[in-house]
């Protein structure tokens, strides 16, 4: 019966992809190495264990929306789940390599954007949770089907500059915010008022006002 182990080589921007893009190189080897594997079916659950790395100062503070003050860090700091990736292998024994893709969303609201964005620097500690099926040869011949065992897993340290490069590439010096209709309305007839070009622009001179900054 195949037995399967997943390891993560290295991750990367699809180029020229619709959407902003993370492929995931995975490798998956399976014991015993001679058995022949027609087909795997896998589900991959990706969570971010936030505690296994450190945080100075300015991305404490960043981070407050999502885990409060850093004296609650204790009870507060959990794991993320960021996104599910499913991908299906072709026929190998022995080893394969195959390429996970996960789509990113860059909206402010969706908390692994904002903490993606708190983050100044390093990596982005990331376990990969695979479950899903097996299609297999047995020694007579015949074709089998195994599930993949809930415990098999992949940690990885994404490198946050592959993220914040990948976003810019798509969103040069910008950032997506979702805001209520009724917001949005309202920030349209102040835009109209104050004869702004933009909404970027109505938004300025909102924070200016709010700052006593006079506009003629």
């Amino acid at each position: 019966m195949p037995d399967l182990s997943f390891a993560v080589e290295t991750a990367e921007s699809v180029r020229f992809a619709a959407v902003p893009t993370l492929a995931f190189r995975l490798r998956v080897e399976n014991a015993p190495p001679d058995e022949e594997i027609h087909t795997v079916v896998l589900r991959g659950q990706i969570q971010i264990e936030v505690t296994r790395r450190r945080y100075t100062a300015q991305e404490q503070q960043r981070l407050h929306d999502l885990f409060d003050g850093v004296e609650r860090w204790g009870q507060t700091l959990r794991n993320l789940h960021w996104t599910n990736a499913n991908v299906v292998t072709g026929p190998f024994a022995g080893r394969t390599i195959v390429e996970m893709q996960v789509p990113c969303t860059f909206d402010f609201n969706v908390a692994t954007t904002k903490y993606f964005q708190g983050l100044a620097d390093g990596e982005l500690p990331l376990c990969l949770m695979f479950s899903g099926t097996i299609f297999y040869t047995d020694p007579s011949g015949a074709l089998q089907v195994s599930p993949i065992s809930w415990s098999k897993e992949a940690r990885f340290g994404l490198p946050l500059r592959v993220w914040k490069e990948m976003m810019e590439a798509h969103y040069p010096n910008s950032a997506w915010l979702c805001l209520r209709r009724d917001i949005v309305d309202r920030l349209g007839t102040y835009k109209s008022d104050r004869g702004a070009m933009s909404w970027e622009q109505a938004l300025e001179y909102a924070l200016d006002a709010a700052e006593g900054v006079v506009h003629k």
